[in-house]
């Protein structure tokens, strides 16, 4: 039987790209993963704006951003009623300060998505080792967070920290299904997107939507089986700098435009998802000098992409005919599966005049191919697979026929080495 995806998984795939923001106490203490301890006046940004975050989201096309509402250390950015441990505890905005709160409306008035990240784990919480008391202290903050803000678009639960820890996800997915079944869940309980295996922010060729397993986190044992095989399309995560949470000692790290042109290739342009931590600063907005790459990026993707040729498709023998109305030079072929009744296509190749001028395995919801410049009237797309049908094919002339290497694995997260 084939599995085929859900529509709000269309959509969240369609959509392509988000910004995550790892913002919390590690903020003001050069810190990655806190160990519940930091004392909570620490936490003090000065000219904190959430509308900032948004803005810069939105100036770079990404459709969502992802809060880390709390991270391993359990401090909470909105005033939670299961722990001192809070913005309610912090001298910033008189103790009565709320960012989940302020970036809810800062999204609904622009019009993306708002994802909260709400770690299992958690380095502060005295329940943790008792874990009925634990799940019943998690299934809390999970029901604040998805009743008072609003409609939320994903949920985050990273898998770090909780190797071999059993929670009750069946109750946890109770919770979203009453109050937020529309939102994506990251990886865990009852999952509709997975984590692609690495912080890089790489995906492999195949791009498969269908697993019967999922990576819980850099440190597990090996990938987690699920109780069937399911629709799980991935998204990559990865930080534009070394670290997650903003430091003032890394600048150095902040990756070029080239190698984000690299992971947007090994991300979006092999049919996976991309999530880009771009954190804010202990101001409480984006670094000015993440905030410039970033858009260095995106405006670049936009004058490459800007202006597709599309192509008239036929359906032939050994796969699909893409014919454009004139003759055009091109050096990027983008194709699009049509995935409503699942993910079929095994591989492709491109042919011009009888030459294979580039091919791959899976196309998924988009697929970008770069190489030398052609002038061509005609493309016969080969394909394996049941299904051959392609949602569309688009033509571009970028000025650009290669992309750089990726980085070595493992070069975009150094920092997230496991603590002690």
């Amino acid at each position: 039987m084939t599995i085929i995806p859900t529509p709000g998984q269309l959509a969240w795939q369609q959509d392509g790209f988000g910004l995550f923001l790892h913002f919390g106490i590690n903020t003001f203490n050069n810190k990655e993963w806190s160990d519940g301890t930091l004392d909570p006046a620490t936490f003090d940004p000065t000219d904190l704006d959430a509308g900032q975050w948004v803005d810069t989201a939105v100036a770079a096309g990404a459709k969502y951003v992802v809060l880390t509402a709390k991270h391993h250390d359990g401090f909470c950015l909105w005033p939670t009623g299961t722990t001192d441990y809070s913005v309610a505890a912090s001298p910033w905005r008189g103790g009565w300060g709320d960012v989940v709160a302020e970036l809810s409306r800062a999204c609904r008035k622009a019009g993306i998505g708002l994802g909260l990240y709400l770690s299992p784990w958690d380095r502060n919480a005295d329940c943790y080792d008792d874990p009925e008391a634990y799940d019943d202290f998690y299934l809390r903050q999970l029901t604040e967070l998805c009743t008072d803000y609003g409609p939320l678009y994903e949920l985050w639960f990273d898998g770090a920290g909780s190797e071999g820890r059993t929670y009750d996800w069946d109750a946890v997915m109770a919770v979203i299904d009453e109050h937020q079944p529309q939102a994506m869940v990251f990886n865990l309980g009852r999952p509709t997107i997975r984590w692609v295996g690495n912080e890089d922010g790489l995906a492999s060729d195949p791009c498969r939507y269908v697993t019967d397993s999922t990576d819980i986190s850099l440190y597990d044992d090996g990938p987690a089986a699920l109780d069937t095989a399911r629709y799980l399309p991935p998204e990559c995560d990865v930080p534009i700098r070394a670290n997650w949470f903003w430091q003032p000692d890394d600048l150095h790290t902040l990756k070029s435009r080239d190698q984000l042109l690299t992971i947007w290739y090994r991300s979006v342009g092999l049919g996976a998802g991309l999530l880009l931590n771009v954190p804010p600063d202990r101001r409480g907005r984006i670094d000015d000098a993440d905030r410039a790459r970033l858009l260095d990026l995106t405006d670049e993707m936009a004058r490459r992409f800007a202006t597709p040729i599309p192509c008239e498709l036929t359906t032939t023998g050994t796969g699909v005919l893409a014919r454009f109305a004139d003759p055009v030079r091109i050096d990027h072929l983008e194709l699009r599966e049509n995935l409503a009744g699942g993910q079929h296509i095994a591989h492709h190749e491109l042919v011009v005049d009888g030459r294979v001028i580039a091919e791959g395995r899976t196309v998924g919801i988009r697929r970008f191919h770069a190489f030398e410049p052609v002038t061509v009237r005609e493309i016969q797309i080969r394909l394996t697979g049941g299904n051959q049908a392609l949602a569309a094919v688009n033509g571009f002339h970028c000025g650009h026929s290669a992309t750089p290497a990726p980085p070595a694995h493992g070069q975009a997260a150094p920092a997230s080495a496991k603590p002690d």
